[in-house]
């Protein structure tokens, strides 16, 4: 990078780290520590929940997932405006009432203690291994930026953020939420018209969207019913809806964000809000990467975007084999422009014989491509060992090859604040389940407010370590996109079908649920590793089975309630 892109990357990040600190540095109670006071407006409340979301993984894995796959990942958040409205009318106003800290004290009222301590472990295991993901994701930029070993990159990137959240816990997180939003926001508008400027001056973005479309990028929308597609409409809004409604509903990093609201109103246009915000803008991110993915059929891409994979095998013995292979890619991609062109000059006649003629050549070629690109991985791969999925280095790949100086560095900027703020989520949310679920319930129960703000502290940069940790071993796991969702889907459904039958099965008891859990989620990890189905129908699976085998072991083992339970009836 150029000294102007270090000077806006390091000015950008070091201003939201600042802020956040500056505007979080009164005294901390529990209440200020953990939900910032419950005091955010409803749009503090949209934009920390969106930021929480919106980690690198989405503006570094999306546009990679958009080149590789097409835009059929959108059908993926069709769930989403659904489940706000389902969490505005029952989780909102439930938690509201009850003026708790994390979402799973409510289950200790409704069932127990070992039934509230489960699922916050399932939360806790879940939330701290894809943070992990998330923190491996901004790892990639500056190990593929400064050359530096993937070790230390993770270390940077969980480590600035531990510093601002052990220091100024949730208000620190809300508010650099909001100004991460706005950057983000910002930068990749620019990117997105910066791919369309660098088109050849005869190609329109229309031209691009056509060209992508015929190549089978645009493809939006597939009404197919089928258990094995990943991403169509069906997935998207069945198993779609009970992730993302498991996801905001009872997933701390979540809740955490809407409990901050300064009244259930404000918590809940804060959630309306985010759900008609997300479709469209995750729809913007994969649209880049199709453009991105337009841009590279009329100049010639990398035959592999992870550059440092590729400078350290060029000082091996492989690297005559590997330059052979990067002369026959450019060959192939000779050919291939003229018949891009062709395309191009046949959609705008709408000549269909000969759109059909180029789209067959092209098919041709691109069979070409991915051979040569999968004998280049299999070279990597005995050069170097490790992961040759270089799905996530792409969009970075463009940026840093293309954009202009101080454009560099603030797309940089953005994917590191993107980072930041789902992190950050993270740490704070795993702290507030680590300290109110386990420590002051079990481990010390009747301290004093400073002790329970300290041990927070603690927890915080407990878990941002193991977090760490985790990022160490992301490199093994592909589109970081795919295994985020994948590692929640393990285990949401489970967690959504405990609230669902605390919410609606009163005759349901707290060794019913507790059982059935445990056996609805080996079930769910059983379905995975046997490929059952497509990784989003298991968020059905495991809600269906919780609420079924809570129901049958219910039946079959009746447990006598001796108690009411005041506040599950609140």
């Amino acid at each position: 990078m150029s000294t102007l892109d270090w000077i806006v990357l390091s000015l950008t990040l070091l201003f939201v780290v600042l802020y956040g600190i500056y505007r979080s540095r009164e005294k901390h109670t529990m209440d200020s520590f953990l939900l910032a006071g419950q005091s955010m407006p409803w749009y503090h409340v949209t934009l920390s929940l969106m930021a929480t979301q919106a980690s690198a993984i989405t503006f570094l894995s999306a546009p990679g997932q958009a080149y590789t796959d097409g835009m059929r990942f959108v059908q993926f958040y069709f769930g989403l405006p659904l489940a706000m409205v389902v969490l505005c009318v029952t989780f909102v106003p439930k938690f509201g009432k009850l003026k708790i800290f994390t979402a799973y004290e409510f289950l200790e009222g409704r069932f127990d203690l070992r039934t509230r301590a489960l699922t916050a472990f399932l939360f806790l295991l879940q939330r701290g291994l894809s943070t992990g993901l998330s923190i491996y994701a901004p790892s990639l930029i500056l190990s593929a930026i400064l050359g530096w070993d993937i070790t230390w990159t993770n270390i940077i990137s969980g480590g600035v953020v531990i510093l601002y959240t052990t220091l100024g816990g949730s208000r620190a997180v809300s508010h650099t939420h909001l100004q991460q939003m706005g950057i983000i926001t910002i930068g990749m508008v620019v990117a997105g018209v910066m791919v369309v400027k660098f088109l050849p001056e005869q190609v329109s973005f229309t031209d691009a969207l056509h060209v992508a479309g015929k190549m089978g990028k645009v493809n939006l929308i597939d009404f197919t019913f089928d258990l094995n597609n990943r991403y169509n409409v069906w997935s998207g809004l069945i198993g779609g809806f009970f992730l993302q409604l498991s996801y905001f509903g009872t997933d701390q990093s979540q809740v955490g964000r809407f409990l901050t609201g300064s009244s259930q109103g404000q918590s809940k246009l804060g959630l309306a809000m985010n759900g008609l915000l997300k479709i469209p803008m995750q729809f913007l991110i994969l649209l880049v990467g199709v453009l991105v993915f337009a841009f590279y059929q009329f100049t010639t891409p990398p035959l592999f975007f992870n550059q440092t994979a590729v400078d350290r095998v060029k000082s091996t013995p492989y690297a005559t084999e590997y330059a052979a292979l990067e002369k026959q890619h450019e060959e192939i991609q000779a050919v291939k422009r003229p018949q891009v062109m062709a395309l191009t000059e046949a959609i705008r006649k709408d000549d269909q014989q000969a759109i059909a003629a180029s789209r067959s050549a092209l098919a041709g070629l691109e069979t070409k491509v991915k051979d040569v690109r999968k004998e280049a991985a299999a070279v990597l791969s005995k050069a170097n060992g490790g992961d040759t999925n270089d799905v996530n280095y792409i969009f970075l790949r463009f940026v840093i090859d293309y954009l202009p100086a101080g454009m560099v560095g603030l797309l940089i900027a953005v994917i590191l604040l993107a980072s930041m703020g789902s992190v950050a989520a993270a740490y704070n949310s795993l702290a507030s389940c680590t300290i109110i679920d386990i420590y002051k319930r079990i481990v010390r129960k009747d301290e004093d407010g400073r002790n329970y703000v300290a041990a927070s502290r603690w927890a915080t940069f407990f878990w941002g370590v193991f977090c760490i940790a985790v990022a160490q071993y992301a490199s093994r796991l592909g589109s970081m996109i795919e295994a985020v969702n994948i590692l929640g889907s393990l285990f949401y459904g489970t967690i959504l079908g405990i609230f669902l039958v605390a919410f609606y099965f009163k005759n349901i008891g707290s060794r019913a649920v507790f059982f059935g859990s445990i056996i609805g989620e080996i079930f769910v990890i059983v379905s995975y590793v046997i490929d059952l189905t497509a990784f989003l129908w298991l968020n059905l699976i495991g809600c269906a089975l919780v609420i079924i085998f809570a129901g049958l072991i219910e039946k079959i083992w009746p447990q006598h309630q001796t108690r009411v339970e005041e506040n599950a009836n609140a």
